[in-house]
């Protein structure tokens, strides 16, 4: 477990430099013990529709799991950020084929294509991204709060959010906003974390 600097921004700052510091090796044996745990999950086994998000700035590997996705059947589904609303999210189908455009900070997104779209409704799982955690579930993100803005209230939404991490990406505790949402679950290579909620 990690010793904290005092702010979200130097938290951010201090976790996204452990996360880069991995090793492809680490990188790869995390991916791994990851899937690995997703593929025996029963909301994922269960699942038709999930959202992923494609990994960037030391993120856990995330395209490999994405495969396994496809090879049991499942259709994934990447977030592009909402052209009109603000610190919304829409979810594009993600195929081998599906051509990607490059925003800043080297995110990947799919093209728009109202063919692909899937409505918020009919996703079962949103595998979601996540700077830090600690062992509350509570959740720090890039800063942008586009999965607080889509989590909140998820409880009554028909979807299930799943945080994935690295473990070094956990920390003792976390100050959060009032529209900060913890997560139900995390997985790291290491632990299934379960929280009360």
């Amino acid at each position: 477990m990690t010793k904290l600097p005092q702010t979200n921004r130097e938290i951010r700052q201090f976790i996204r430099q452990k996360r880069r510091s991995l090793s492809v090796a680490e990188q790869s044996f995390a991916s791994t013990k990851v899937k690995e745990i997703l593929l025996s999950h029963k909301k994922i086994i269960q699942a038709r529709n999930i959202a992923f998000f494609l990994s960037i700035d030391g993120e856990l590997p995330t395209q490999p799991i994405i495969e396994a996705l496809w090879q049991a059947g499942k259709s994934v589904y990447l977030p592009v950020i909402h052209p009109f609303s603000p610190r919304a999210l829409l979810f594009f189908r993600y195929e081998p084929t599906t051509e990607l455009i490059t925003l800043p900070y080297q995110l990947k997104q799919p093209k728009l294509n109202i063919t692909t779209l899937c409505p918020i409704e009919a996703l079962e799982v949103i595998l979601t991204p996540l700077v830090a955690f600690d062992k509350q579930g509570k959740r720090l993100g890039m800063g942008g709060g586009y999965y607080d803005k889509l989590l909140k209230n998820w409880q009554q939404s028909a979807f299930y959010p799943i945080g994935v991490a690295h473990d070094c990406q956990q920390v003792e505790q976390l100050t959060t906003a009032a529209w900060d949402v913890p997560l139900p679950e995390i997985i790291t290579p290491s632990t299934h974390w379960q929280f009360k909620q």
